[in-house]
């Protein structure tokens, strides 16, 4: 017998269980029911539902198998009459204020309370007094509730205070007048409030947006894998009638765990909003008209062999299939287009020929936890990756310390944690101050060394240094705001020297559901597919829309919402003499630059394949047909390539195309996140100018989000506006003003000011609502910030 382990019997059967080990651990690896309600594995043990009583040889009364430990030579039985009474006692006494509601109620069919009831319920009840009845709580536009079905469990409540980090749902009262709710009733704020529906037993907890509207054992449920970040959240589409009904998560321990965000439960709303293209279109002299797929496609293959390859540029979104992307970029590279990128979110290229295979996280998703320290640049993690944030907020409770580079101090709902709040611009200084603590800066090339030489060691650098240094484990991870920074490559640089001389991870956090799809698939000016160098690199995508092409392809993108310059982006489409659209939607900003709109399927609409942030393939299947006319995008890619006179895209399955993508790798892929070399950064920057910094908003990074009305309803009074320290407010005298003029090099926009003390000075913040278009451009950029001509 082993030190850790102990040998028990349950239900006289010999087994060996691991010491400390709580009895419900072992039944359950064993296969051994043992009915339960507050108990949850990923939460602390409450044990107030008492539902999980067990006999214990020589103990005095039964005892609940979720909060007593395993012993040498226990003898545990679940199924004995004294287990039996007393767990047949304690659903008894649950039921008595419950209501017999279960005909309307959402949670029929797949409710515990209806399942443990059927085994340890009496068929008639000795309670004739009247129930209780408990009036419904206002948590928001995502939970609907049902407060009289609700048994104390507190599972909501544990895990708000233990998986979200925030404390939004609680207890008052005591005994059958206990009510679980807000305390000050406000709407969940979470952005993984909807994981409380899921770890409800009974229907007190359910999803607003789908209330009343399909019985579970109705619907069909399909594996699939959501791609709205790069952590690729495993879950099931529950649908009906060939609608997405409903989204609940499909556990995996290596990536989501048992949890999913707000964002991938939601989102499914958008596929089915009011705007799906049904139906091809093309703009003649007459208007828009409907048409036929060989119509249209022949007509779109007739007018890309008229235009210079040069003249041609395709811009896809990084939330496509692996399927889709590697296809787009084959097709137009047999027609001699080398303008190919995914890369819309991004103003800083310099350093693409240094870029690894893919952006990787720099270790496995769920050895975050073991973090001692983690160092955050330019990253908004909980509303930009919200599952790695909450690995990070695990590794944080049990000591990790996280310090972050930023512009203003967010709430990351971390116990400890500290922000060096620094305008923009002087990122790039506070990085070099901190590489200046090692002993290696000959290491730099001469451009970089010339800068770190430059700054002196503050105080903030050196403790961030020594952190990250004195860590067992620890990681340098560079976030979407970095990333869409005008010097991104030198803080790349600067991020991943760190990271090495400190032997921290480095890890770049890949911004959509598959980023690192469309590296891997060649969606790049420079590369080809496998990470082939190209050596006749096309221009990338800023390029390509500041000096405007006459021909556009876009794929699943919406230029107005998804460009790092997205008013410059919209002008070059504009411009254009021809511009192709595959696209999910239809409305008319998309008409008003469009010349053929050509349907496509949703992820959920179509079979393909998702590499997440670590480069692991999920692939999954359609869970429902797209609507109308619209097909899956691989397919209309294949029928194009036959039209362009490209004999060898005869694809019968999506599966067919995939593993030619794989088969071009060999198998030992080169999994590293860090650059090649450090010699081409750029270093340019109006350091002494005010500047504006900014993010896509939450629930605004793609196509389907945009469209999810309830996600919207979520964030609605999280207004437009211009945020700034009291100390800037001041110094630019306008600390009494209500709104403010932000103007941008051309561009201007009346926004209100709000006063927020953890901005630093010399920036401001500008938040753009997610679902409003952002009218002055790059997110990061000189600004001055003026009264209004009223004031």
């Amino acid at each position: 017998m082993s030190e850790e382990t102990v040998q028990i019997f349950i239900n006289d059967k010999e087994v060996t269980a691991p010491k400390g080990a709580m009895v419900i651990e072992v039944t359950d690896q064993l296969d051994v029911d043992v009915p339960r309600f507050c108990y949850h594995k990923k939460l602390s043990v409450a044990a107030n539902c008492r539902m999980c009583m067990v006999e214990v040889e020589n103990a005095p009364k039964p005892l609940p198998a979720c909060a007593t430990p395993v012993m040498e030579g226990m003898k545990v039985y679940t199924k004995s009459p004294l287990a039996l009474d007393a767990q047949q006692g304690t659903m008894e006494f649950l039921l008595i204020n419950h209501p017999l509601d279960c005909p309307v109620c959402d949670q029929g069919g797949e409710c515990e309370l209806q399942d443990i009831a059927m085994g340890y319920g009496n068929s008639v009840s000795r309670y004739t007094e009247r129930k209780r009845v408990v009036p419904d709580k206002e948590l928001g536009p995502l939970v609907s509730t049902d407060m009289t079905r609700c048994i104390h469990c507190t599972r909501c409540v544990r895990f708000g205070t233990e998986i979200a980090g925030i404390s939004e749902l609680g207890a008052t009262g005591r005994g059958e007048f206990m009510e679980i709710g807000t305390y000050v009733e406000k709407s969940l704020s979470s952005e993984l409030s909807g994981n409380v529906i899921d770890v409800c037993p009974v229907g007190a907890l359910n999803a607003k947006p789908s209330r009343m509207s399909a019985r579970a054992w109705e619907m069909v449920q399909s594996a699939s894998v959501m791609p709205h970040d790069s952590v690729g959240s495993n879950v099931y589409l529950h649908t009906l009638r060939n609608q997405v009904m409903r989204v609940v998560p499909r556990e995996n321990d290596e990536i989501n765990e048992t949890w999913i965000s707000d964002r991938d439960r939601f989102s499914y709303e958008g596929l089915n909003a009011s705007d799906r293209a049904t139906q091809v279109m093309l703009k003649t002299d007459q208007g828009w008209q409907a048409t036929d797929w060989d119509t249209s496609l022949t007509h779109v293959a007739d007018k890309l062999k008229q235009y210079q390859v040069n003249d041609i540029g395709v811009l896809a979104a990084p939330h496509s299939t692996l399927e889709e992307l590697y296809l787009l970029q084959k097709v137009f590279r047999q027609l001699g287009v080398n303008n190919i990128d995914h890369r819309t979110q991004q103003l800083d290229f310099i350093d693409q020929n240094a870029m690894p295979l893919f952006p990787y996280l720099g270790q496995t998703i769920k050895s975050i936890e073991e973090n001692n320290s983690v160092f955050l640049v330019g990253s908004n993690i909980r509303l930009e990756q919200p599952m790695l944030a909450h690995r990070i907020r695990k590794a944080n409770a049990i000591g990790c310390e996280v310090v972050s580079l930023n512009s203003q101090e967010f709430d990351f709902h971390f116990a400890r944690h500290y922000t060096w709040n620094l305008a923009p611009q002087q990122w790039l200084q506070a990085l070099a101050e901190i590489a200046k603590c090692a002993d290696s800066i000959d290491k730099l090339p001469a451009e970089l060394r010339n800068i770190v030489d430059a700054v002196n060691i503050s105080t903030d650098a050196q403790q961030i240094y020594d952190l990250l240094n004195n860590s067992q484990q620890s990681s340098v991870m560079l976030g979407a705001i970095a990333q869409s920074h005008p010097q991104a490559s030198a803080l790349r640089a600067l991020s991943d020297f760190i990271a090495q001389v400190t032997n921290s991870n480095f890890g770049m956090l890949a911004q959509s559901g598959n980023t690192v799809g469309a590296w891997l698939s060649g969606v790049l000016p420079h590369r080809f597919s496998a990470g082939e160098i190209n050596p006749n690199a096309g221009l990338n995508a800023s390029e390509m829309i500041a000096t405007s092409r006459r021909a556009y392809v876009l794929f699943n993108l919406e230029p107005e919402f998804d460009f790092a310059n997205s008013p410059q982006a919209l002008e070059a489409m504009q411009t254009a003499d021809f511009v192709v659209v595959f696209t999910p939607f239809n409305n008319e900003q998309i008409q008003q630059y469009a010349d053929v709109i050509l349907p496509i399927a949703t992820f959920a609409e179509t079979d393909g394949t998702f590499v997440n942030t670590v480069g692991h393939w999920q692939s999954i299947g359609k869970a429902v047909s797209a609507p109308g006319e619209a097909r899956p995008a691989w397919k209309v890619l294949r029928v194009l390539a036959n039209k362009l006179g490209f004999g060898d895209v005869q694809y019968q399955t999506s599966e067919q195309i995939r593993d030619e993508l794989k088969q071009l790798f060999t198998d030992e892929i080169d999994f590293t996140s860090h650059l090649k070399d450090f010699s081409h950064v750029n270093l340019k920057s109006d350091v002494n100018k005010m500047h504006r910094v900014s993010e896509t908003p939450i629930y605004a990074v793609d196509n389907i989000v945009r469209r999810a009305s309830s996600l919207q309803i979520a964030v609605a009074d999280q207004e437009s506006h211009v945020a700034m320290s009291t100390e800037q407010a001041k110094q630019l005298d306008l600390l009494n003003e209500q709104v403010v003029r932000v103007v941008q090099g051309k561009r201007e926009v009346t926004l209100p000011l709000r006063i927020v003390e953890s901005m630093s000075d010399n920036c401001v913040w500008v938040q753009r609502s997610a679902a409003q278009k952002d009218t002055l451009g790059e997110a990061i950029a000189p600004v001055e910030v003026q009264r209004t001509a009223n004031a």
